[in-house]
């Protein structure tokens, strides 16, 4: 770590009931962008986790020599960690947060449930790769950066400036992973899609939403950009992902948060 922890960037976590939800930041973001919907699931009752993944939250420096593995594997770290506590673990993301959330389902299918914004889940088309790769051989590492983008005027994302090349490089290989096992996962989906979001094309919305194996809700958000969670829909949205954990979580025959 070459810098210190961002102001609010800090990982949060609660400890409330005997169900869990992991909650988890997306690509060059940090815990801010989903510090509220943690929050409002603690304040249901839930135990909640909000992880700082590896290279983020600090400088741009931190997360060039990062990768997929990294981040997966802090999430894996995370949800282990988690579901030792709770009898149920769901698991929520934004952007990247939502692909790790997709990549946890397919691979621990006694998730109880998965609620994602904006995931990240079609990889991008192979002359957009090639195009990334040109510029690392010509020796570009950082671009500028996807953070902030957010409809609501006077409301930031504290993500970083630039995009590391190689760590993006590796996200796309992640994401193609977690595309072809989109089928494994079998637990209820709640997914919450922007019509309008400059980062991640909505079609990995409809990618996710007739590929999962389980039953999925889709909610289109009509008013907010790619960090919704940050936008105008960020009191829709965690109402409907604390209602959905609620239902999926400790329905019938489990006990209440």
């Amino acid at each position: 770590m070459t810098a210190p922890i961002i102001p609010g960037a800090e990982p949060w976590a609660a400890t409330g009931g005997s169900h869990g939800v992991l909650v988890l930041h997306g690509f060059t973001g940090n815990p801010q962008s989903m510090r509220s919907l943690a929050e409002a699931l603690a304040a249901a009752g839930f135990t909640v986790d909000l992880p700082l993944l590896p290279g983020h939250g600090t400088a741009v420096e931190d997360m060039m020599p990062t990768r997929w593995e990294d981040w997966s594997g802090a999430a894996d770290a995370a949800y282990g960690a988690l579901a030792a506590r709770c009898d149920t673990v769901g698991v929520a993301g934004l952007s990247m947060g939502g692909t790790l959330a997709c990549a946890l389902a397919e691979e621990h299918p006694e998730i109880a449930g998965m609620a994602v914004v904006n995931p990240l889940v079609e990889p991008p088309p192979e002359e957009f790769l090639d195009a990334i790769r040109s510029m690392v051989e010509a020796g570009t590492e950082v671009i500028d950066g996807i953070g902030s983008d957010i409809a609501r005027p006077g409301v930031a994302e504290s993500a970083y400036p630039g995009t590391p090349l190689r760590a993006v490089l590796s996200l796309f290989e992640g994401v193609a992973g977690v595309r072809q096992g989109l089928d494994r996962i079998l637990c209820p989906t709640l997914l919450l899609n922007s019509r309008e979001d400059h980062v991640v094309d909505p079609v990995s919305g409809d990618v996710l939403d007739r590929s999962v194996g389980g039953p999925i809700e889709r909610i289109h958000l009509e008013r907010s950009f790619h960090v919704a969670t940050l936008d105008w829909d960020a009191g829709l949205i965690e109402e409907k992902v604390v209602g959905f954990f609620f239902e999926v979580l400790s329905g019938p025959g489990r006990s209440d948060p």
